[in-house]
């Protein structure tokens, strides 16, 4: 008998109607050298969360859009309930305050320059206490489950993925879609070799085109000029090849199964950008880095991530859940820690891929209304910014 699919999950619905399933106060460094300023602040203030990074500095172009569109994406994630912006100058830090500040969320910024790293601590401590107290005071409602945007990436493939844990998702997807949640895939490189087959998957010619243009222009700006004689060992990765996949086309189609085998993906968005209003399953033009992927999944607004594994990634988000489901038998066994889910059964025969996609749902389900994930418990805040380009 099939399982009843879920119709509403508990959540924290946001100033501008979003939803989400944490309820953050996130400490934001506009730049690398604002990292210090910024865990000094989270330290010091409990129940508040500093997300260092490497970037910030003399980028320019589309590095430097992609840069503002991931670090007030992240701020504005529905996943964050109020924002303090650290930044060595006051004029970008405004940019992003005044980005984030469109969803209606509390935010403030503050800059270092004239000021100092202690008095700018000070400051911007005071205000993120009051964030903290505030958002303590926020409750969960029951929000339809059409509020729910789900992002997917897997990760240390090997062949039990495409067998298994990536087909579990696939389930899930054709289970939720027709519901009007909101998903997103990714990892451009690694659809190389299915590409035509995911293209197939378009629910338009428009989109199509446009998933196709995707796909070529990385290869023909990104891999094409910089790769040696081939990609190996970094698509597929040592594990992968390790794990028995041994090109990146045994890879990618298992990597599509997690779309599922009815859904349809009806758009293509740019890294980090936020779908529109249209429920729908949306291909992002990512690298296939697990914390690149997730962090533009994340910057573009999805609360919650499922990610599948064969030999092991123990990727985790500062915001954004991951979900980690394996159905290789050792993974689950050596790995425990790592593996919220585990669907070895599927190779056993003990489980059907319709039961797997139902333990997926009521996880999911239960993850939205609050159960931590086991990255999460371990401290796995993984957040990595892409970068296009040299800095100036």
């Amino acid at each position: 008998m099939a399982a009843t699919l879920p119709g509403s999950f508990w959540g924290y619905r946001r100033e501008n109607g979003r939803v989400g399933i944490r309820n953050h106060v996130l400490i934001l460094p506009l730049d690398d050298i604002s990292n210090a300023a910024c865990e000094a602040v989270a330290n010091n203030i409990k129940g508040t969360l500093a997300i260092p990074h490497a970037y910030g500095r003399l980028q320019f172009g589309a590095d430097l859009e992609l840069y503002f569109r991931t670090i007030i994406g992240t701020g504005c994630n529905p996943n964050v309930a109020a924002c303090v912006v650290i930044g060595i100058e006051p004029g970008w830090t405004a940019q992003v305050v005044d980005g984030i500040a469109a969803t209606g969320k509390p935010v403030a910024g503050f800059s270092i320059e004239e000021h100092g790293d202690l008095a700018t601590i000070a400051a911007a401590s005071r205000t993120a206490q009051e964030y903290a107290i505030w958002a303590s005071e926020l409750r969960r409602e029951e929000c339809g489950i059409d509020q729910l945007h789900l992002s997917m990436k897997c990760g240390e493939s090997d062949t039990t993925s495409g067998s298994g844990s990536c087909p579990t998702v696939g389930n899930l997807l054709d289970k939720l879609d027709p519901l009007g949640i909101t998903s997103c895939f990714g990892e451009t490189s690694e659809l190389t070799g299915a590409e035509q087959v995911c293209a197939e998957r378009a629910a338009t010619d428009a989109v199509k085109a446009k998933f196709l243009a995707t796909w070529q222009a990385y290869m023909d700006e990104v891999i094409e000029p910089h790769k040696t004689s081939d990609l190996s060992e970094s698509q597929p990765t040592k594990g992968n090849i390790a794990g028995g996949l041994t090109t990146i086309e045994e890879k990618a189609f298992g990597n599509l199964q997690k779309i599922g085998h009815r859904t349809r993906f009806i758009d293509v968005l740019e890294p980090a950008e936020e779908p529109p209003a249209r429920p729908g399953l949306y291909f992002m033009d990512t690298s296939s880095a697990a914390a690149e992927c997730v962090t533009l999944q994340a910057a573009a607004g999805f609360v919650v991530h499922l990610f599948p594994t064969g030999q092991g990634n123990v990727i985790g988000h500062p915001i954004e859940p991951v979900i980690k489901l394996t159905a290789n038998p050792r993974t689950a066994r050596t790995m425990a820690e790592h593996i919220d889910l585990d669907v070895s059964g599927i190779l056993r025969r003990e489980m059907t891929y319709d039961e797997a996609g139902d333990a997926l749902i009521d996880l999911t389900i239960r993850t939205c209304n609050g159960r931590l994930t086991c990255a999460e418990t371990l401290g796995h805040r993984e957040f990595s910014i892409t970068k296009l380009y040299r800095s100036a």
